[in-house]
């Protein structure tokens, strides 16, 4: 995966596509964070579950300011290099990449986004 090339591709999207394409990002990020506790839900890795929390608390205010047109949300390049620089942690990594890969997949998918009055 490129960094660059994922900026320049988020960049480009309009505010409620980049909206979209976090939103669609969590619910992958939630698939790959059930790998953390078992079927009793008992946490076995509680390390990694936090780190999904932190990254879903962080990314639902920036879905926030894209829907809310804030001009103080952080800048495309550093959602997509908090997302998927490189990380010491590699099993986060892990998580993040395999969420990123489908959300993209599944984005790409739709059609334009049409809106009502538009």
């Amino acid at each position: 995966m490129n960094l660059n090339s994922e900026i320049e591709f988020y960049a480009e999207l309009r505010l409620l596509d980049k909206a979209r394409l976090l939103n669609l990002f969590l619910h992958e990020l939630a698939e790959e964070a059930r790998a953390t506790y078992g079927p009793n839900e008992q946490v076995h890795d509680g390390q990694h579950l936090r780190f999904v929390n932190e990254l879903y608390h962080r990314l639902t205010r920036v879905i926030e300011q894209l829907l809310a047109e804030e001009a103080t949300r952080p800048g495309d390049d550093v959602v997509l290099r908090m997302l998927l620089a490189p990380r010491a942690d590699k099993v986060a990594e892990r998580l993040v990449f395999n969420a990123y890969a489908r959300a993209i997949q599944g984005f790409e998918s739709y059609d334009t986004t049409v809106l009502m009055g538009s």
